[in-house]
């Protein structure tokens, strides 16, 4: 008797990270809203988003195999390191120049993936990268400037552990990258522990609403979702299809604010679109040539 086995779309993966993509760029009006110091902000997102994976993690366990320590820890070392050294970058150098530095993350991707992974580029991802570079600085043009040097330090290093937690995330695929997560919220949390001491939050439901929305979708379901679709999509895919966050941003500012971006603003954002959209196709295509 034939058994049917039912297929997964070939977006699938690349819709997951899209969606991924979509939840983090909702942070920047959130924490707008608050006027607590930037690591306790982080450490307490952090620390609902881990009670939310680890409540799905009992409701849905995993079906893969176990896995291995070096990806697992080296994973969620990279992120926590990630979601902190943004903070920092941000507080160092102006907000445009930590948000391009962070997302040169698509080239370390590509090259970490490349010597980790053995997944090599392809032209389409080469040629994607080229234009998202571009897309960037026209569409962070306007607001560039030189900044501190140890402040785009810090940024360009939060790009380089960005394209690594993408790498090693991937190498879980056999297993359940969501526990790579889950560590990660973890030591975010731990980290953020002496700044409760040094300036104590004000704990008013304007300022908890916010950190509750973060922790349970910006981040918690953010991990939850990004961790199916890095088992499908390549390190540097997933990289370039994430690359709609930071155009995202300013339209969710838009939204609460009413500030327009520029015309060149909106021009570097449709680059940057078709970029992804364009390596996403080829990719498709690719797979569909294969079956």
């Amino acid at each position: 008797m034939q058994t049917l086995v039912k297929k997964e779309h070939p977006l699938a993966g690349q819709g997951a990270v899209l969606l991924t993509a979509f939840l983090w760029s909702t942070s920047g009006m959130f924490i707008k809203l608050l006027d607590w110091h930037p690591m306790i902000i982080a450490g307490s997102r952090s620390a609902i988003a881990a009670l939310f994976l680890l409540t799905l993690k009992l409701i849905l366990p995993a079906k893969g195999g176990k896995n291995p320590p070096f990806p697992l820890w080296a994973g969620a070392l990279s992120y926590a390191l990630t979601m902190i050294s943004f903070v920092f970058a941000n507080t160092l150098t102006t907000a445009a120049n930590a948000i391009m530095l962070q997302y040169s993350a698509p080239l370390w991707a590509a090259l970490l993936g490349w010597y980790f992974n053995r997944e090599r580029p392809r032209w389409e991802h080469w040629s994607s990268m080229a234009l998202v570079a571009l897309g960037l600085f026209i569409f962070f043009q306007d607001g560039l400037a030189t900044g501190a040097l140890l402040g785009d330090s810090v940024a360009l290093s939060s790009g380089l552990v960005f394209g690594a937690t993408s790498v090693f995330m991937r190498m879980l695929k056999g297993g359940d990258p969501r526990d790579a997560m889950l560590l990660s919220h973890l030591l975010c949390a731990l980290a953020s522990i002496p700044f409760y001491f040094i300036q104590p939050p004000n704990l008013t439901a304007s300022q908890v609403l916010p950190v509750l929305y973060m922790g349970l979708f910006q981040l918690g379901l953010a991990s939850a979702v990004y961790s199916y679709g890095i088992q499908r999509i390549s390190a540097v895919q997933a990289m370039l299809t994430a690359m709609i966050e930071p155009i995202l941003n300013p339209l969710w500012v838009l939204a609460i604010t009413g500030e327009r971006p520029s015309l060149r603003a909106l021009g570097g954002g449709v680059i940057i679109l078709l970029a992804v959209l364009f390596s996403s196709i080829v990719g498709v295509h690719r797979a569909g040539e294969k079956k």
